[in-house]
């Protein structure tokens, strides 16, 4: 049996070696993703094997939920047959949040005689280029533009906007935010479970800020945090929008922050990944309006 302990963030620097060559590019391989979402119904573990570290979820309920991450190593990727032994040894029989590259690299058949793979299709991830979200050219951005235009005519030329990056100081402004934000999309409600988790995950994040590696930008109107987002490193050229929020009474906002969050939080990646829709068929209309470069598939592996 692995030797489970519960991952806070004070953890973060411990296990951030195991990181270095990060190569899946699912939004559930950022670390400080997996230490911040941690709530009354669902906590995450880690356990050193070999060299990598193994991630486990756990849930208070729902107990069927329970699964693994791929095992993260910087060294190398674990064989189909190496998961069946991390399987049996961690007590589990599920991986989750597999990218479905892991299969095309091992082969399906290889992991299809071990595993029954299943694809999570809420949780695919959509990512785009840094340079497109940034420039926003074309004509398949023009409606993009026009409403940034209108909100740079209504609110920044006057003088009533401000952009300032996330610190200790801050951070309880977004919090204040967040709250507001929620309200708003009434995501404590019982069918919005992942909404309810994420904003959880959110306030995990800002108040321990500083103990992870990640960049973040609030945004004011009249003095008022109206928006804020959080950027992680995932891939050597990708990084996470981890969480981006913003008014959706203010037309135009969103758009606006969007663009300034891929301007301002992504320097030196690649691909800017802006994580899965959840199967919130609303926040998959905003994703796709951007124009994904690619999707993230991913899959489950179901121990036979």
């Amino acid at each position: 049996m692995m030797n489970f302990k519960l991952l806070t963030p004070p953890d973060y620097t411990t296990y951030l070696p195991y990181f270095a060559n990060q190569r899946y590019s699912l939004c559930a391989y950022s670390l400080s993703s997996i230490i911040a979402w941690t709530n009354t119904e669902y906590k995450p573990f880690g356990a050193v094997y070999e060299d990598a570290l193994v991630v486990a979820a756990e849930f208070e309920t729902w107990k069927k939920n329970r699964h693994l991450l791929l095992p993260i190593s910087p060294d190398r990727m674990f064989t189909p047959e190496e998961l069946v032994t991390v399987a049996n040894l961690a007590g589990h029989t599920e991986y989750w949040f597999v990218p479905e590259a892991y299969v095309d690299h091992f082969g399906e058949d290889a992991v299809g005689r071990l595993f029954t793979i299943k694809h999570q299709g809420a949780y695919d991830d959509y990512v785009y280029r840094v340079e497109d979200l940034a420039g926003l050219k074309g004509n398949r951005y023009s409606k993009k533009r026009n409403l940034i235009n209108q909100f740079q005519r209504d609110y920044v030329d006057p003088g009533k906007v401000a952009i300032d990056s996330i610190d200790r100081e801050n951070a309880e402004e977004c919090l204040v935010f967040i709250e507001e934000w929620c309200r708003e999309r009434d995501c404590d409600a019982d069918d919005q479970v992942d909404l309810s988790c994420e904003k959880q995950a959110a306030i995990n994040t800002l108040n321990h800020f500083d103990a992870f590696d990640l960049k973040g930008i609030l945004l004011r109107i009249d003095g008022k945090v109206s928006a804020f987002g959080i950027s992680a490193p995932l891939t050597r050229d990708m990084a996470t929008l981890q969480y981006e929020k913003a008014f959706g009474s203010i037309k135009g906002l969103y758009q606006y922050f969007d663009n300034a969050c891929a301007r301002r939080l992504f320097d030196g990646y690649t691909y800017l990944n802006k994580e899965s829709d959840m199967g919130i068929p609303g926040l998959a209309k905003a994703k796709k309006s951007y124009h994904p470069f690619k999707m993230v598939r991913s899959v489950k592996l179901i121990l036979k």
